[in-house]
């Protein structure tokens, strides 16, 4: 999952540059969505948000292709985030970058309101639009593991690292928007004595202690973080990097 966030453009308030990533190529991209704040009508109310993707016709003026239209029936004082599939769109810009000069972005109810946040006002930090990218990763990375690694149909009694996918959605955590599952892995097994050979400073550790204790525990011994795209109470959007969510080695300490 790759995001990128929009440059506004000065000349037009409702029109936005996005930065992409180099690593995004257009044969991996799974799927790709542009999302969009609204701001809360007075009245219930139609929105039609509408994406049109500006091309020059000489220098300093651009023409209006509308290549996205998306009709919202909106409740009166709700702000929401919508999304658009914008996949082809991205993937010609990325085969042609020359042809790529921004998005125009528009929302308007019935009443003729722009309910677009395409720039950040006073209070509306974090609410600009973003587009939100899945891609295919082909690298092959090889490591060195420390620790044993099972399924659930392995017959292994050692302390080894199983595989668990958590699927946020099934919490019903929909304040998160990406990514929706993660695999998380876990820790399970015995650490008797007879393979403490495997983790030896567990076995030091368990015979140095002058307070005594039940034993090593078998129990994660590197974890790795995730990045996550998630809203705050606010509604604005928070990317960042969640510390020690995936389980990579499991040992006896």
């Amino acid at each position: 999952m790759l995001t990128t966030n929009p440059l506004t453009w000065d000349e037009l308030s409702s029109c936005c540059l996005f930065s992409l990533s180099p690593k995004i190529q257009p044969k991996n991209i799974l799927s790709a969505q542009l999302w969009v704040h609204l701001r809360p009508a007075n009245t219930i109310t139609t929105v039609f948000l509408q994406i049109s993707r500006l091309k020059p016709v000489r220098e300093g003026n651009h023409t209006r292709v509308r290549v996205r239209s998306l009709k919202i029936d909106a409740e009166a004082g709700s702000s929401s985030w919508q999304s658009i599939d914008i996949k082809s769109l991205l993937q010609a810009w990325l085969r042609q970058p020359e042809t790529s000069y921004g998005l125009e972005i528009n929302a308007f109810s019935t009443k003729g309101e722009n309910l677009a946040v395409t720039s950040a006002e006073p209070g509306e930090e974090g609410l600009q639009p973003f587009i939100e990218v899945k891609i295919l990763d082909s690298s092959k990375r090889t490591r060195r593991d420390s620790g044993l690694n099972c399924d659930e149909e392995s017959s292994e009694t050692r302390c080894c690292r199983y595989p668990l996918t958590v699927d946020f959605e099934e919490f019903g955590w929909d304040w998160i928007i990406a990514p929706k599952r993660y695999r998380a892995n876990y820790c399970s097994g015995e650490c008797e004595f007879l393979y403490l050979q495997q983790y030896p400073h567990a076995h030091l550790v368990n015979k140095a202690n002058p307070r005594g204790t039940t034993g090593p525990c078998c129990t994660p011994t590197k974890m790795s973080p995730i990045n996550m795209l998630y809203f705050n109470r606010k509604e604005q959007i928070i990317y960042g990097k969640i510390p020690s969510m995936v389980v990579d080695h499991c040992g006896c300490l």
